[in-house]
């Protein structure tokens, strides 16, 4: 008995040692070889494909959002878009005055497009905006014409900002009314206008 206890320590490996029976070898190598070939034959694992029709950019401004899924469910896009909030929506893509809301954007808009093959993107900038107010003129929402004016400018760099970058992409443009019920259709300038 005593050398059969030196030999177990000389071999510390049950499978390894002489008086291991081959059963218990066969034993421990059953589950790693039937794991193995149900490895080898399954198929590897991919993501689920979803489609979006768009890629929604709005401010912040949580005074509008209850209006803005109004509006983005009258347009037949009910839970069938990408949103993204960036202070100022429009003024944030042309990265004025920090880039870093124009590389959060296309980090966006890059991923909406490879992940959920969106053909649109819908941008809604709304009137009394605190961003265009500190970054433009605390005073523009004062001047309706005014302000209509300076959304209407960066809304257009916005759209050819993308128009540039995704050509086959649609892009449209708008701005919310104070009232909540109206979102003005900003149509796009030639880009030498804007």
């Amino acid at each position: 008995m005593k050398n059969i206890i030196n030999q177990l320590h000389n071999h510390p490996c049950p499978c390894c040692h002489p008086l291991a029976s081959r059963r218990y070898f066969l034993k421990s190598l059953l589950p790693g070889a039937v794991a193995f070939s149900v490895l080898q034959s399954a198929a590897p694992a991919r993501a689920v494909t979803y489609q979006a029709k768009a890629l929604i950019l709005s401010c912040i401004d949580f005074r509008f959002l209850t209006a803005e899924r109004y509006f983005l469910r009258n347009k037949h896009l009910l839970g069938e878009y990408d949103w993204t909030a960036l202070a100022g929506a429009s003024l944030a893509i042309t990265g004025f005055p920090h880039p870093a809301d124009a590389e959060a954007f296309w980090d966006q808009l890059d991923l909406s497009y490879r992940l959920h093959h969106i053909n649109k993107v819908i941008i809604i900038d709304h009137q009394d905006c605190g961003a265009y107010a500190i970054m433009i003129d605390s005073n523009l929402s004062k001047d309706p014409e005014r302000e209509l004016q300076v959304h209407t400018d960066y809304l257009n760099r916005a759209y050819w900002l993308i128009r540039n970058r995704y050509p086959h992409i649609d892009i449209e443009l708008y701005l919310a009314t104070l009232n909540q019920d109206e979102f003005k259709t900003i149509l796009p300038k030639l880009e030498n206008q804007t």
